[in-house]
């Protein structure tokens, strides 16, 4: 053993030791999954009042939102941060994850977040004492266990100004979390070994561990608990802090040595870090101070832009904005979303010109999927997004599927009847004219909307159906005089035998028909879009022609 890595377990072993001291010291962020990013924002921003301090797309998946929240400057050690898995299933809390993210404010100000928490309709308990401190304890709107805690020693690096929290009463920094474990002992251990955290306290199942920056992690006994399941309403990762790479890599060789499950370090932008698993089953990330929040954007403006990972290629930023959820900030116009059968999303873009589109996937897409080609083809449309509720295989879908070829009859037609009564609930809600909607489907969800034309003649007046074949065995009569319709379908597509088929029945049943052949197969692709716009254009040239 060489006398520096005799150095280093030495240091390891010995916790709070003036050496481990400068190479971690607390809590850089909390991470958890939101499944409502506008409620989220309501929650975060508008009723804890912290500042959205950066919006990104995600640096594992580039279609999900990840949100960061903290002080005026994005202070590590104020952070909490959401990845926004949109109308995602939910997880379940239990041992192997972070169960309660506590936040510091002043002891004085615990009349004032009564009374804030009654005036937002929240429920809250307490207050209490937990180990000497007074504490609210509340939920988020995911259920996430949110606490805020009387201390006055913790205060915030970078107090926000332009929120709707007055200062004097403003939540200054995390305060802690609470960790779910069934070997109690050996993930306090890990983290007084690794993360620089020292024994303070015990109180029944809890071991409170502080830090060298004064915040907490209370080490839970949870056996007999059940185990955590990731989802929405759940906390994803704890990360603690490094202030440099080089102690970045010191505690990476260290968890090697310990043989701890540690991955390579990752280049976050905003900082650079490594996960590991604690024995206990919670992720642990360790992040470094810098560069901050400020690389890509001055402090005046955190959080205002959205900014793709800089190592992600392949994806558009203009598709992503289209693709990732919207949100509007507390007291600024906003969809308000109803409580429909179906699970849907607008994009609505900076300049409506007024029309609306109606978004069908085809088999394992979502409401999200078509939505890039359609802001290709209409950048100034608003469009919603719409997902099936069949699935196959855990996929979505619009209807169940017997064979490539044939169809569950009953299935469409409920289907049928359960979309046609959300769009009339959509239409209500959101006060659109239904004369004046645009349906694109594509596969199964164009098969969908060619079933409804004659399942529910009077829903649908104009429609594009890309890569469609009729799917219904006994069609009912139908006058879809003045439907108008376009086909596209591709010439070496599977399924393109059929679409002369459909247009002949559409055709019969007095729908208007337009089609075309892209040089390609089921996918979609660029070719469709100078289709579809020529089209509309010719649509609405009709349209305003005075009859």
């Amino acid at each position: 053993m060489t006398f520096a890595s005799a150095l280093v377990l030495a240091l390891l072993a010995t916790p709070f030791q003036s050496g481990l001291l400068s190479m971690v010291s607390g809590i850089h962020h909390v991470t958890a999954i939101t499944r409502k990013v506008q409620a989220n924002v309501d929650f975060y921003a508008g009723f804890l009042g912290l500042r959205l301090v950066k919006q990104t797309a995600g640096f594992e998946d580039a279609t999900q939102l990840h949100l960061f929240y903290g002080d005026a400057a994005g202070t590590p050690g104020s952070l909490v941060t959401f990845l926004a898995w949109e109308d995602g299933s939910p997880g379940r809390a239990g041992f192997g994850q972070i169960s309660e993210i506590a936040f510091a404010i002043d002891q004085t100000s615990i009349g004032y977040w009564l009374t804030r928490a009654m005036s937002f309709g929240l429920r809250l308990e307490g207050p209490g004492d937990e180990f000497g401190e007074t504490v609210l304890r509340l939920k988020d709107p995911d259920n996430i266990i949110v606490k805020l805690t009387g201390n006055g020693q913790l205060k915030s690096a970078a107090p926000w100004h332009g929120g709707p929290v007055p200062v004097e009463h403003a939540v200054q920094r995390i305060r802690g979390a609470t960790m779910l474990t069934e070997v109690p002992e050996e993930s306090r251990s890990f983290l007084e070994s690794h993360f620089g955290y020292r024994f303070q306290v015990s109180k029944g199942a809890i071991d409170r561990l502080v830090s060298q920056s004064g915040d907490v992690i209370d080490v839970r006994n949870a056996r007999g608990f059940w185990s955590g399941a990731p989802g929405t309403g759940t906390v994803d990762h704890v990360a603690f802090r490094a202030t440099d790479d080089a102690q970045l890599s010191t505690v990476h060789e260290a968890l090697e040595k310990s043989n701890a499950s540690a991955t390579s370090t990752h280049d976050r932008k905003y900082f650079r870090s490594l996960y590991a698993r604690e024995p206990g089953g919670t992720l642990a990330e360790l992040a470094t101070d810098k560069p901050g929040m400020t690389v890509d954007e001055p402090p005046e403006t955190l959080g205002s832009k959205l900014f793709l990972p800089p190592k992600d290629a392949i994806t558009s930023l203009e598709d992503l904005k289209v693709v990732l959820p919207q949100f509007s900030m507390p007291g600024e116009p906003r969809v308000n979303y109803r409580d429909l059968p179906f699970v849907h999303r607008f994009y609505t873009p900076p300049d409506p010109d007024g029309s609306v589109f109606v978004l069908l996937h085809g088999s394992g897409g979502n409401e999200t999927t078509l939505m890039p080609l359609l802001h290709k083809v209409a950048p100034r449309a608003t469009l919603l997004g719409v997902r099936g509720r069949a699935t196959e295989e855990g996929f979505p879908r619009w209807y169940k599927r017997i064979t490539p070829f044939s169809f569950d009859q009953d299935d469409i037609k409920n289907e049928a009847e359960a979309f046609a009564a959300f769009i009339d609930s959509a239409v209500k809600s959101y006060d659109l004219d239904p004369k004046k909607i645009v349906y694109v489907g594509y596969s199964n969800g164009a098969n969908l909307l060619n079933s409804l034309l004659y399942l529910h003649p009077s829903l649908i007046h104009r429609a594009v159906l890309l890569r469609s074949m009729p799917v219904l065995t006994d069609y009912p009569h139908a006058d879809l005089t003045g439907t108008d319709l376009l086909v596209i379908s591709g010439k070496t597509d599977a399924y393109g035998r059929y679409a002369s088929e459909l247009q002949t029945r559409l055709k019969t049943s007095g729908a208007t028909v337009d089609s075309d052949v892209i040089f390609g197969g089921h996918d979609l692709g660029d070719a469709d879009v100078p289709i579809i716009q020529k089209w509309l254009l010719q649509k609405d040239r009709q349209a305003s022609v005075p009859q």
